[in-house]
């Protein structure tokens, strides 16, 4: 049986409900995997008609997370960053992202943002998804065209996030 939002987000609703911390959600980025390789949830929801960088697919009434689909239609680097008091799972759908971790080497002060350093880089390929918790920081940067879907923990457009600095 294929992937629909309806089933995703029933069994990501499921799965928050027995263990809403950091297991429960490696839980959900495996489940995230199985949806990304059903061509057809790819292309019902990343397909060539969604252009839309940013498009919350599901947003839950009761537990707050979302299901949000991300076109990139050219190349883009993304400053380090979190977010905030959420966490995302990142979930490759085309293209090819490449992803730096950072460690936090100084942390924010009442006058400056804290410094970061990076930790590792990596690849995201179609398929591949990856969890960055409560306080991860991170940074996408994409040489061309990408589509993914991104798991929220809450809507990200209402979190308070503070900006890095490369130390």
């Amino acid at each position: 049986m294929g992937y629909d939002l309806n089933r995703l987000s029933t069994e990501f609703r499921d799965i928050l409900s027995k263990d809403p911390g950091p297991s429960g959600r490696e839980q959900m980025r495996q489940v995230l995997e199985k949806a990304l390789v059903d061509d057809d949830f790819v292309n019902t929801y990343l397909g060539p008609d969604n252009t839309e960088p940013r498009n919350i697919l599901y947003e839950d009434p009761d537990m707050g997370f979302c299901i949000v689909a991300h076109v990139h239609e050219g190349a883009k680097n993304s400053k380090p960053h979190d977010h905030g008091s959420s966490w995302a799972i990142y979930g490759q759908a085309a293209g090819t992202t490449t992803m730096t971790d950072w460690k936090v080497t100084k942390p924010r002060s009442d006058d400056e943002p804290a410094a970061v350093e990076a930790e590792s880089v990596y690849e995201m390929t179609p398929g591949m998804a990856k969890l960055y918790d409560i306080g991860d920081v991170h940074s996408p940067s994409r040489a061309g065209p990408t589509r993914l879907i991104r798991i929220e923990g809450e809507n990200l457009d209402n979190v308070k996030r503070d900006p890095f600095v490369k130390a």
